[in-house]
């Protein structure tokens, strides 16, 4: 499956977008981990691989203004220290 793929098939968490197919893998990894279920998560870990998705998430997290809820960054951040 590709990731444009998975962005169609779940076109739910990305109901504001107007074309699906101009999402940045930056978007797709935010909007998951914020809203998806962990079902979702362990798909895109797999299209995208856990260590693209920890350094797309590490360097979002770094900005100073980050979309994660606290909770998500949280447990992400150790998430993808022990598997990434």
């Amino acid at each position: 499956m590709s990731l444009k793929t998975f962005v169609k098939n779940r076109s739910h968490l990305f109901w504001y977008i107007g074309d699906l197919n101009q999402v940045s893998d930056d978007f797709v990894l935010e909007q998951v981990l914020n809203y998806g279920d962990f079902k979702d998560v362990k798909l895109l870990f797999k299209i995208m691989g856990i260590h693209k998705a920890s350094t797309i998430f590490n360097k979002q997290i770094r900005k100073k203004r980050c979309n994660y809820r606290p909770e998500v960054k949280n447990y992400f951040k150790l998430y993808f220290k022990e598997y990434a």
